[in-house]
């Protein structure tokens, strides 16, 4: 062998040693560390969705709308009570994107600045549930928000004294409405206090009714005003990342109500169904239950917000579904009816053929720049041929829908009737959906034909998002058809691939 080649040999070896000394030592080094994750926290401080210049040119839009002598003041969400997750209400974080806690917000429209005030840092609080944004964070919530000021609350009771004595400001904007939180709708919450006022021993006042007394009290110069139109307006009209969201939300709950379908078999219950739900919303990171599960099982769908049912469902009964969920603030709702079985019946096939008829009639009819009086009066020439062509196998369901489409004719008569509801931060959004159809306004339809002596029920649901380019209907791809339905429910489901139980 020449010593050139022992030498080479020596290189190759001495190369091969070194290679095997850095894997050992990189290898070495991930097995004596604890954690191969960073140390910092990686949960968002702020949102990773929405831009700061969106929430800046939404706050423009309120100082336009309170004008120069006019502040606005909201309120944030309180502390949780008990281990639950906080959430901000609808109002506060659609006009700053803060996530704190005890939060208030004051937009000055003689300055056009926000200056938002937060609680000091509680550092207990954050060693064991992590990072919450506070006074303290002063620089890093301007960097992140794009608000100009930040304050104490001891800043924010001096504001409001200075700006109750200031010439140049009359006016101070604040919700008259109950605030938005979590699975909440403003009917919902109105609701809530009507039962609360009905109750001897329970005087207090509401939360957004007390801080509105609160602001009288420190600044009493200031005339008080209702903020809700303003902001209900703008919230009517979606920016394109805001139906980002919504399409998304509303994706995933056409996922959770087909995967329902192919689960669902004789013998199922609601709250079943309801955990398959969850696992789809869940694994998806969902941010919350946007409002109970409706899952009724056979007659209960009668009563159209029945929940929390226990019912078995039989071979000849129909589900009905309707559940959605938040995505970053934003929801969705769409409602879809099937046979338990799988195949619909005589009865069910006759039913629900002539309501889907009816029901596509309204949702094709839907165009841009129209009133939901128009879309109504031209449905109804449609709906008028349905019902004359349609043969009803009982004198008992004629007269059903005949009565059904005699009340859409009169309501069709008012100039200011609604086509169904919107959707957005609530599930019933705020805003006129009496008005002409534009682009940004989402909505749903939701006719409801009952048979009352038969406890007969039907109600779909699906989400129309007007466009630039046209109303969409989103969620068409959701099967509503018969065929299509009894097509898909021939898969096997998540119930039927996981068959835990600790019953038996």
């Amino acid at each position: 062998m020449s010593r050139i080649f022992q030498f080479a040999l020596s290189i190759q070896s001495l190369l091969l040693l070194s290679l095997l000394f850095v894997f050992s030592s990189s290898l070495f080094a991930q097995q004596s560390d604890w954690n191969e994750s960073t140390m910092k926290e990686d949960r968002p401080l702020f949102s990773e969705h929405f831009t700061p210049e969106e929430f800046s040119e939404r706050r423009n839009k309120v100082y336009d709308a309170i004008g120069q002598d006019g502040i606005a003041i909201l309120q944030g969400a309180p502390s949780p009570v008990g281990y639950l997750d906080f959430r901000q209400n609808n109002e506060f974080y659609y006009l700053s994107g803060i996530e704190s806690p005890d939060a208030y917000l004051i937009l000055n429209g003689q300055s056009r600045e926000a200056t938002i005030y937060l609680y000091n840092r509680k550092e207990r609080r954050e060693y064991g549930e992590g990072k919450i944004l506070s006074f303290e964070d002063a620089d890093l919530v301007k960097e992140l928000s794009g608000i100009e000021n930040v304050g104490s609350y001891s800043d924010l009771l001096n504001d409001l004294k200075s700006l109750n004595e200031s010439t140049k400001i009359s006016t101070a904007f604040t919700p008259h409405s109950p605030y938005e939180e979590v699975a909440m709708t403003r009917s919902m919450a109105n609701r809530h206090i009507v039962d609360m006022k009905a109750n001897p021993l329970d005087t207090r006042l509401s939360r957004h009714q007390n801080f509105i007394q609160e602001v009288r009290e420190i600044a009493p110069d200031l005339k008080v005003k209702d903020l809700d139109p303003i902001i209900d307006e703008l919230r009517k009209i979606k920016s394109e990342k805001e139906l980002e969201l919504i399409r998304r939300s509303t994706r995933l709950q056409a996922e959770v109500i087909m995967e329902s379908m192919k689960s669902t078999e004789p013998g199922v219950k609601p709250y079943e169904l309801e955990a398959v739900s969850k696992y789809i919303y869940w694994k998806h990171n969902i941010q919350d239950d946007a409002y109970y599960p409706l899952i009724h099982v056979g007659p209960d769908a009668y009563m159209n917000h029945y929940h929390n049912s226990e019912r078995t469902a039989k071979a000849g009964d129909m589900i009905l579904m309707d559940y959605g969920a938040y995505d970053r603030y934003y929801s969705s709702d769409l409602g879809r009816m099937w046979p338990v079985n799988g195949t619909f019946n005589p009865v069910q096939r006759e039913l629900y053929s002539f309501y889907l008829k009816l029901y596509e009639a309204i949702l094709y009819n839907i165009k841009l720049g129209l009133t939901p009086q128009q879309v109504m009066q031209n449905a109804l020439k449609e709906i008028d041929v349905i019902l004359e062509e349609h043969k009803f196998s009982k004198p008992l369901y004629q007269k059903a829908a005949e009565e059904f489409v005699a009340g859409y004719h009169e309501r069709a008569e008012n100039p200011n009737m609604r086509l169904g509801h919107g959707v957005g931060m609530s599930v019933h959004d705020v805003g006129d959906y009496a008005q002409p159809i534009e682009p940004g306004m989402v909505f749903v339809i939701e006719p409801q034909f009952r048979v009352p002596e038969e406890r007969i029920y039907i109600r779909l649901e699906d989400m129309i998002i007007a466009t630039e380019n046209g109303v969409e209907i989103f969620s068409d791809f959701l099967p509503r058809d018969i065929e299509s339905i009894e097509k898909l429910m021939q898969k096997e489901g998540l119930l039927q691939k996981n068959p835990i139980s600790i019953d038996n």
